[in-house]
């Protein structure tokens, strides 16, 4: 009869962490425990939100003054699930969570494996989680002044549909590569194989040419909605702490949409193994976990807590007090 297999023993336990450890340089590792740190720390925060939600709407079925707000809770749970999805994603662009976690039932991922998943990994993170965030974020903000509820079906299916361009761009330009004969390797490769400490090849994602050019441009046209959307709101907001929530929030969108499109800008200038690449990739992930944290905490997290404080009989922005108390039976904002 044979015997099980000797369990390794701590020291060899140990001895494996540290190899890893020692064939990945320093700058790296530290790069990658921050982002590590951030996911967690925004991975978090969409659970909390995402309870927040499922309590409200529990609520308002006993609660006939929440059922106007409740209005919006699915777009506010595709809020959520979009940034814990894109949590998500970014953990696996990290390469030893890719190589270690990502199937724990097998041994190792083939090189062709690793390039794969960071094509998937751009695809999703700059061709549908990002953008349709953003479509979103912005449905969110335009609803708040609306005076009527608007209908949740039709508000997921818009905010899908206007992010279908961008996804299909970024399948053609990252799976199909036209042009690829014609055109340097950095507009169109997703992933490049680098070599470790040890010499062992490891595969880097990479952000192509195209990938950014075409966020860029989306990004440039939703900036100027964005800003057209928050001066309407502004134009209609009398409560000075909505007020300041508004100018939060827009104030973070606007420095986190430049930052992270400079970042893409030099993502070519520099190689996937230099350390100005991981800084350069550490800054776009920390400006657009920032924008993503904000809006949780100020579209969902806020208004939710008020409107249990208060029990839903509030509106927030109307100009007279009968106008208001009118206007709360079928609307109440969504910040």
């Amino acid at each position: 009869m044979n015997s099980p297999p000797p369990s390794p023993s701590p020291s060899a336990s140990l001895y494996a962490a540290s190899s890893l450890l020692y064939s990945v340089p320093l700058p790296s590792i530290v790069f990658d425990l921050v982002t590590l740190l951030f996911v967690a720390l925004l991975f978090l925060l969409s659970l909390f939100a995402l309870s927040f939600i499922l309590h409200l709407h529990d609520r308002s079925r006993q609660t006939h003054s929440l059922q106007n707000f409740t209005s919006l809770w699915t777009v506010r749970l595709l809020l959520v699930l979009l940034v814990l999805f894109w949590s998500l994603n970014e953990t696996i662009r990290l390469p030893f969570i890719r190589r270690k976690y990502l199937f724990p039932f097998r041994e190792s991922l083939s090189l062709d494996q690793e390039a794969a998943i960071c094509q998937l990994n751009v695809v999703l993170s700059l061709g549908f989680l990002q953008p349709c965030f953003l479509m979103t974020l912005l449905y969110l903000v335009n609803a708040s002044i609306k005076k009527r509820n608007p209908n949740c079906l039709r508000a997921i299916i818009s905010v899908v549909s206007l992010s279908l361009p961008v996804l299909c761009l970024q399948v053609v330009f990252v799976y199909f590569a036209p042009f690829s004969d014609t055109l340097p390797n950095f507009m169109y490769v997703s992933s490049v194989v680098s070599a470790d400490l040890r010499g062992e090849r490891m595969v880097l994602c990479a952000c192509p040419f195209f990938s950014w050019l075409v966020y860029g441009g989306f990004a440039l046209a939703y900036g100027v909605a964005f800003s057209v959307s928050c001066w309407r709101v502004m134009a209609f907001v009398i409560n000075k702490g909505i007020a300041r929530r508004i100018n939060v929030l827009a104030t973070t969108v606007m420095v986190a949409l430049p930052a992270q499109i400079i970042c893409l800008c030099l993502s070519w200038v520099w190689e996937p193994e230099t350390h100005l690449y991981g800084a350069m990739l550490l800054t776009m992930f920390l400006s657009v976990a920032a924008c993503m944290a904000a809006a949780v905490v100020l579209l969902v997290v806020k208004p939710i807590q008020e409107a249990l404080d208060a029990g839903g009989d509030y509106c927030l922005w109307s100009h007279d007090e009968a106008l208001r108390r009118r206007e709360a039976s079928e609307h109440q904002p969504a910040l």
